[in-house]
């Protein structure tokens, strides 16, 4: 009866549990439609994140490829063309106060900075010597002119003994005196005469000689031949002064400090910018905080040269009515050679720069600021998402740009990723800034000055 019931078939009943285990076993999608599955749709948004990944990553490596400019605008205003020089104050008239004689020093009377006037008396020497040397003159003098009185007497007495001579002859019809009487009393007339005349040379030699030795005698009073102030002295009591080839220097003065002169030196290179009557400033170490004004009084023709450097000096007028300014003292100099007002002004590093060409992906160049041109040489999205290995980009100054005649320059203008040349005629230049003038080129547009590599920041 066991084994019977062992060969019967199994019922339904019993394999009803089977076939639903092996359901649950392979999920309910067994008997989907294949969109119906969660895996096709994990799959479509895998696919789907990736698209969009790679086309940020594409964005944002375009962003970072495109040019970088660093700007500045345009703007207007006032603007200098300086000269710069250094030099140093003298004054308007300087005058080197001497000895022409020799001698020892009695008195001085004045000292540095003593404000004295024409005619004064600034040293003494000893007269002793120079009085001795006068009354000797005065002596020679007087014995000259007696001796002219005597020659004087003399001729008169030879005229009257000719006189007699000729007179005897007359009344003698010719007979007496001899003639060699009458020639003896000629030629004494003519020593007479002579002797004379030797006497008064004599006269006006000595009257020369004492006229010297007095103005010697005047000389022993050194006195000031202008107004002005002591700079240098030189000198003191009981110095011997000896005057040989040239005059001994005892003091130096300075007229009227209150107007003093700046002797700058000019580059050759500035020299044509600098004219008679531009307005200039000055400062000195003395007082770094406050600037002196002048004024371009004379450009020398004349050339100096030091170290192969070529100068031309250059005069300022100062005015120094306070007394601040003392002459020797070094001062840098700044001319106003031209000034404009109200112009447009662009930074200098504006008109030296000239845009990067960029390397393109596909691995030529495209310019900085335009388009690549063309697609990415049939790559598609699988060949963005795919690594590469890193690309040198190559870059290089535009050097087909024409170039430009003298007074003109080339900027750049900033347009967001791209940039347009625009040229201009120039003006002068502080050293930061130039004056430039444009039909096109407006206040508040903005010139590159810089140009960034890309994804710098």
């Amino acid at each position: 009866m066991s084994e019977q019931q062992t060969d019967r078939p199994v019922s339904s009943s019993h394999a009803l549990p089977a076939e639903q285990a092996r359901k649950e076993l392979l999920g309910a999608s067994a008997d989907r439609h294949w969109w119906q599955r969660a895996t096709v749709w994990i799959g479509v948004a895998v696919l789907a994140a990736a698209a969009v990944g790679a086309y940020a990553w594409s964005r944002s490596s375009a962003a970072r490829a495109a040019p970088q400019f660093v700007s500045q605008p345009v703007g207007k205003g006032d603007i200098t063309l300086t000269v710069m020089a250094n030099g140093t104050l003298q004054p308007t008239r300087s005058v080197t106060i001497g000895s022409e004689l020799s001698g020892t020093v009695s008195r001085v009377l004045v000292d540095v900075n003593d404000t004295v006037k024409k005619g004064q008396v600034l040293v003494e020497l000893d007269p002793t010597k120079l009085r001795s040397q006068v009354e000797r003159s005065q002596a020679s003098l007087a014995s000259a002119q007696a001796n002219l009185a005597q020659a004087n007497a003399t001729v008169a007495e030879a005229q009257a003994n000719l006189k007699r001579l000729e007179e005897v002859h007359r009344i003698s019809g010719g007979k007496v005196p001899a003639a060699s009487e009458m020639d003896t009393g000629r030629a004494t007339l003519d020593r007479a005469v002579a002797a004379k005349n030797a006497s008064a040379a004599a006269v006006k030699d000595a009257q020369a000689a004492l006229a010297s030795d007095e103005t010697n005698l005047s000389k022993a009073s050194i006195v000031s031949p202008i107004n002005g102030v002591v700079l240098t002295r030189s000198v003191e009591p009981g110095n011997a002064v000896a005057a040989s080839l040239q005059a001994v220097t005892l003091f130096t003065l300075a007229e009227d400090l209150s107007q003093l002169r700046l002797d700058v030196n000019v580059d050759e290179a500035d020299v044509g910018s600098v004219r008679q009557g531009q307005e200039a400033s000055f400062t000195v170490s003395a007082y770094p905080g406050r600037s002196f004004p002048a004024r371009v009084a004379r450009v020398a023709f004349g050339s100096t040269t030091t170290d192969n450097v070529v100068t031309f000096t250059t005069r300022l007028n100062v005015d120094n009515e306070d007394q601040t300014l003392r002459p020797g003292m070094t001062a840098s100099a700044t001319i106003i050679s031209t000034q404009r007002k109200d112009v447009m002004l662009v930074p200098n590093a504006a008109l030296r720069f000239t845009p990067v060409q960029q390397a393109a992906p596909s691995g030529g160049s495209a310019p900085a600021g335009g388009a690549s041109g063309g697609k990415s040489g049939g790559a598609g999205i699988m060949g963005q998402l795919m690594p590469r290995p890193p690309r040198m980009s190559g870059s290089s100054r535009g050097s087909d740009e024409p170039a430009l005649p003298a007074g003109q320059g080339r900027v750049w203008i900033d347009e967001g990723a791209s940039a347009r040349a625009l040229v201009v005629r120039t003006g002068i230049t502080d050293g930061r800034s130039t004056e430039v003038t444009s039909s096109e080129l407006q206040p508040g547009m903005r010139v590159i000055t810089d140009q960034r590599a890309a994804g710098a920041k």
